[in-house]
């Protein structure tokens, strides 16, 4: 279910993680054969232990031998789709691995690397160290997409401009805001940014998610998963505290629904 998609949504990359050379190879080839992804990635970047305690994730990084190994097994596997990597510096600040893996993976076949410039053990904090983009690009031909610490439209253009990069990943910056990407890409052109959208866009935006979601999920799974996106919708707006708790208490769809009528009736 997590891997399903419309060819509406292509081109789409589905990743895959593991710490078997064998097992990714199969994983590989059974996803390509059954989904057709435009591309295949290899998650090297997780810090969550529940995988970096299987050696995956971006615990491969602590093997950099067995990183190629598990590379060369998926890329072999499934030579008529890219492989690119998702990855992180390295396992702790005594670990950073990059940029020697910048020519490694270049030469083993993969297309593309996306470096989030933060350690295992930093997870999600700190400050992510853009400089290691840098030193990847410069490292390697390959296509570099940067991520990490993207907060903002004008953040994607710093990291082009101060990196190098030939992408940028945006990630927590676009939960309850769709709008990002318009308004990064207007910035990147030079054009004038779209308006930030009111409460009653936003709402309108929030609904339209959760009809998705009961769509393609079902009731029960549907707005359970629809419940911690309403903390990312339900902001900056009179009593949108109040709200959001109401909201993750709901007991159905339809109480859910009818909060969210009712809040845009106030803000009309």
């Amino acid at each position: 279910k997590m891997i399903e998609f419309t060819d509406f949504e292509r081109p789409i990359g589905i990743q895959i993680f593991g710490d078997s050379p064998d097992v990714m190879s199969r994983a590989a080839r059974m996803v390509v054969d059954k989904f057709s992804p435009d591309i295949l990635d290899i998650n090297y970047g997780c810090p969550v232990p529940k995988v970096t305690k299987r050696g995956a994730g971006s615990a491969a990084l602590r093997d950099l031998c067995l990183m190629d190994d598990i590379t060369v097994a998926v890329v072999e596997a499934v030579p008529e789709v890219p492989v690119t990597v998702k990855m992180r510096s390295g396992w702790d600040t005594n670990s950073i691995v990059i940029p020697e893996v910048g020519p490694r993976l270049e030469k083993i076949g993969v297309k593309a690397i996306t470096l989030h410039p933060r350690t295992t053990k930093q997870s999600y904090k700190g400050e992510a160290n853009w400089t290691l983009i840098k030193n990847l690009k410069q490292s390697t031909t390959l296509p570099i997409i940067g991520n990490g610490d993207i907060k903002k439209p004008e953040d994607v253009v710093r990291m082009f401009d101060e990196t190098g990069c030939d992408a940028v990943m945006v990630a927590r910056a676009a939960l309850g805001n769709p709008w990002f990407f318009k308004q990064s890409t207007a910035l990147f052109l030079g054009a004038s940014l779209p308006p930030i959208p009111n409460t009653h866009e936003r709402i309108d935006m929030c609904k339209r998610h959760l009809e998705l979601l009961l769509e393609s999920r079902g009731e029960h799974i549907g707005t359970n998963l629809m419940r911690k996106q309403f903390g990312w919708y339900i902001k900056n707006f009179p009593r949108a505290s109040s709200l959001r708790q109401s909201l993750v208490l709901a007991k159905d769809k339809e109480a859910m629904e009818k909060l969210l009528g009712e809040v845009n009736k106030n803000h009309k």
